[in-house]
């Protein structure tokens, strides 16, 4: 059984104007949302409720969707057509996107020990605290993921042991000092 139609006037009822503007409103906002996301549009809603609440919703900033249908209005009437101000925009966005991709490259390089001498020296301090930052953090997982390891082993040699004889306890044991020893673990950490 399908919905019938109702007539578009103002509800009186205030509980029921106030459902129907809050399920309308979700509709909105949903197709707002599909039509930017199955179209690839730019769109921008802007809704105050009866009591000035504000609702909105957009794609990208609200602001520069904004400026830029001002830009829009404004352009039109001196003869400007969507199409140049389209291109505009997205020359002004692939401007912003190429600086975006040089300050990345850069920061790549300077990681890397490259292009350091259009560093000053507090650049380059903050370059070295963040390399020892990420070595540390590199360490540490390194060093995370060695215990485990062991520790796998070791469940191993046990259950060897316990499935086996005796006899192949100290073999193991002594294997797994000599392992530890050539990965740098320690078995025991020091107190102090």
């Amino acid at each position: 059984m399908g919905r019938g139609k109702i007539e578009i006037k103002r509800i009186e009822n205030t509980t029921n104007r106030q459902v129907t503007f809050c399920k309308r409103r979700n509709g909105l906002l949903k197709k707002a949302y599909e039509l930017s996301v199955l179209c690839d549009a730019e769109v921008a809603l802007i809704v105050f409720s009866s009591r000035g609440r504000l609702y909105e919703y957009s794609n990208n900033n609200i602001r520069s969707t904004i400026e830029r249908y001002k830009k829009a209005c404004s352009d039109h009437s001196s003869a400007s057509t969507t199409t140049e101000i389209n291109a505009q925009y997205y020359q002004q966005e692939s401007a912003k996107l190429r600086q975006q991709i040089q300050m990345l490259q850069n920061s790549n390089r300077h990681l890397m020990g490259d292009a350091l001498s259009t560093l000053t020296v507090k650049e380059l301090k903050q370059l070295e605290n963040r390399l020892e930052r990420g070595i540390t953090r590199i360490r540490s997982k390194k060093h995370e993921m060695l215990l485990a390891e062991i520790e796998y082993f070791q469940k191993r040699v046990i259950h060897e042991l316990i499935s086996s004889s005796t006899s192949n306890y100290h073999y193991f044991s002594f294997f797994l000092f000599l392992w530890r020893e050539r990965e740098g673990v320690l078995l025991y950490p020091s107190g102090g």
